[in-house]
């Protein structure tokens, strides 16, 4: 009766102990590995679980390689991943680079890829090279004409240059640099028109290229249109800009006008305010001279005798005077 729990408890003992050496020790992809001629030891697998390495993803990339002939050696691999790379993508280039013939080694590989480049994606564009398209690119010609042209530009992966060239950014910057410069320095649009691979000459001989991660093969024209007369838009807006200048001086110097015709009117008033004031002082000024003595009363009338007299004959002269328009008969 007690034969039987105790063997039930050593089986799942067993058991328990050779589930947990199985997920610790990948002796199945040991197996696999052996399987496929690639020679690793069980306790280099173990040491990967250590290092927390997924022994599956570089045995199976080992594999790979080893059946490709590039004989890569599993250390590297392993610190290529540690390094933050992408080993299967790696041992992938390598096998499409020794497809293409083109020699590339594991190092410059492996740089690649930890650059943050897609190396496998770069190989393959430099079997098979890629086509880049600009946005169009507007430019004035000598003559004030506006002219907008889109490129396709054709480039291959130049595997030397991904450490540290730059994109498909800087390429295509370069390129609408070069297509501003042809058109700005072209008298005319239709010379741009008329030969629109003029353009392409110009922007290749430039050596737009230089320092970037690749190889500019052609550069052909896609589309070639015409905009606006810039030209003329930048003369009507400088003539409606002198228009409003001299508007706006016109405005101040009839304001200045208007200020000096209300202080001369002020002036005017403040003389004829002058004068009555002096006026009014005159009867004061006669009746204080007939109080002292000074004036007499004869010499009072006399006055305004005279006075009278005036105011009589500048009226019968008036009345007298010919009207304006009448000619005298002879």
């Amino acid at each position: 009766m007690q034969f039987i729990p105790e063997s039930l408890f050593l089986i799942a003992l067993i058991f328990f102990g050779v589930s947990i050496f199985l997920s610790f020790v990948p002796l199945g992809l040991w197996i696999s590995a052996l399987a496929a001629g690639v020679p690793i030891g069980i306790v280099t697998l173990i040491g990967m679980r250590l290092r927390r390495v997924p022994p599956a993803r570089i045995v199976n990339a080992l594999i790979k390689s080893n059946k490709a002939g590039l004989g890569l050696d599993i250390n590297k691999l392993e610190a290529h991943f540690l390094a933050g790379g992408n080993v299967d993508r790696v041992v992938n280039a390598l096998i499409a680079a020794q497809r293409a013939g083109i020699d590339i080694g594991f190092e410059r590989t492996a740089a690649i890829d930890l650059a943050g480049r897609d190396v496998l994606q770069a190989v393959q564009m430099s079997v098979t090279p890629k086509v880049i398209e600009t946005p169009v690119v507007s430019a004035v010609a000598k003559n004030g004409i506006e002219v907008k042209a889109k490129a396709r530009v054709t480039v291959r992966a130049n595997l030397s240059r991904l450490v540290g060239g730059a994109g498909e950014e800087t390429i295509i910057a370069r390129v609408g640099e070069g297509i501003v410069t042809t058109i700005g320095s072209a008298e005319t649009h239709k010379e741009v028109l008329e030969n629109p691979d003029k353009i392409s000459r110009t922007v290749l001989n430039k050596g737009l290229d230089s320092g970037t991660a690749y190889e500019i093969l052609s550069i052909d024209i896609a589309d070639v249109d015409v905009g606006k007369n810039i030209g003329a838009q930048l003369q009507t807006d400088q003539a409606e800009a002198d228009k409003r200048i001299a508007q706006a001086k016109a405005e101040e110097r009839r304001a200045m006008a208007v200020a000096r015709e209300q202080e001369m009117i002020a002036e005017v008033q403040e003389m004829r305010a002058k004068v009555v004031a002096a006026e009014a002082e005159v009867p004061l000024a006669m009746a204080d001279a007939l109080r002292s003595g000074r004036l007499g009363v004869l010499d009072y009338l006399n006055m305004q005798n005279i006075k009278s007299d005036t105011e009589m004959r500048q009226a019968i002269g008036k009345s007298e005077s010919p009207k304006s328009g009448d000619t005298t008969k002879g």
